[in-house]
């Protein structure tokens, strides 16, 4: 299954739960992890990397692709 790695400038269980939300309203996202430490989010799923990185930058969060 394709993943989708984002850095997402989460500063606290609020945005974890902003950013949970709109990736569960998603399609094409089977499964997600979203760490609060590392600011890691790794999206598992059929959605594409450009539509997942627009969605979760809609929470507000300053939001860019792993690297």
């Amino acid at each position: 299954m394709p993943e989708v790695t984002l850095r997402v400038d989460m500063m606290c269980e609020g945005c974890v739960g902003a950013v949970k939300r709109v990736l569960g309203k998603l399609e094409g996202v089977e499964s997600f992890d979203v760490n609060l430490e590392e600011k890691k989010v790794v999206v598992r799923g059929s959605a594409t990397p450009e539509a997942v990185l627009e969605k979760v930058a809609k929470t507000g969060k300053k939001t860019e692709f792993w690297s």
